[in-house]
């Protein structure tokens, strides 16, 4: 081959990499791109939060703080889904006795950050137990994080969501919540992944719940029909973490 067709050859090559290359960049770029916004009534929440609770916003992060903190919970909010849609889940957990910390993760997925919840229980001194958990992907990755730092935390809370990674043995309290409605939690791999779990762990069903109504985003694709309102759901979640948070703290 000569050398001007080797050349040639070489310039087809880089070209059809870089096409290669922009398509996939573009592709994730639309992926990220396209996620659930929050509600206006989640973001009425963080601007006027209810009687009692302060909120503040700093570094990536918004805290929900009660009177007289009992506990803390550190949030990661499921994949594709405006972290803010979780306010009025947090204020309701907040109501509870609980300093919440929801966190906002790059492109909306919590798998790009894993560690968001690095350091964070040292910021608060004052509160002795702390607490994990997420919704849906967010779940899974804090189950990925407490797997390393085990002894940073007394429990897990999962909401639609499990464990990959074998926590059986961490000697930790987990509650396990998701909607009987649920059309986008894949239960086979939830029952599969059951194994992963403390034998006593706590399940909970909330009957006509659904996956999306955790948070304040609207209606999820693939989600089953809600036979219970988005309150009353997020209502029934709090109560469940409080008592939860309360009965493993004791």
């Amino acid at each position: 081959m000569s050398q001007s067709k080797r050349k040639n050859l070489w310039e087809k090559i880089l070209a059809a990499a870089a096409a290669v290359l922009l398509a996939a960049v573009l592709a994730c770029a639309l992926y990220i791109g396209t996620y659930y916004h929050a509600e206006e009534s989640a973001l009425e929440t963080i601007a006027h939060p209810a009687q009692g609770i302060t909120v503040s916003k700093e570094d990536g992060r918004i805290i929900f703080t009660p009177e007289n903190p009992r506990a803390g919970l550190i949030f990661y909010p499921g994949g594709k889904v405006q972290y803010e849609a979780y306010a009025p889940l947090m204020e309701a957990c907040a109501e509870e006795g609980i300093l919440c910390v929801l966190l906002h993760m790059p492109g909306n997925l919590a798998v790009l950050d894993v560690n968001a919840a690095e350091g964070i229980p040292e910021e608060y001194p004052d509160i002795e137990s702390w607490y994990i958990g997420g919704h849906s992907l967010g779940g899974s990755m804090a189950a990925s994080y407490l797997s390393s730092h085990p002894d940073d935390f007394e429990g897990l809370i999962f909401l639609a969501a499990y464990s990959t990674e074998d926590l059986k043995d961490s000697g930790l309290s987990v509650l396990s919540v998701y909607g009987s409605e649920d059309g986008v939690m894949n239960r086979d791999s939830y029952e599969a992944y059951k194994e992963n779990l403390p034998a006593d762990f706590t399940e909970l069903i909330i009957p006509g719940g659904c996956h999306a109504y955790f948070g304040c985003y609207g209606a999820q694709k693939g989600d089953g029909t809600p036979e219970i309102t988005n309150e009353e759901q997020i209502q029934l979640t709090a109560e469940a973490v409080g008592e939860f948070i309360k009965e493993t703290n004791s």
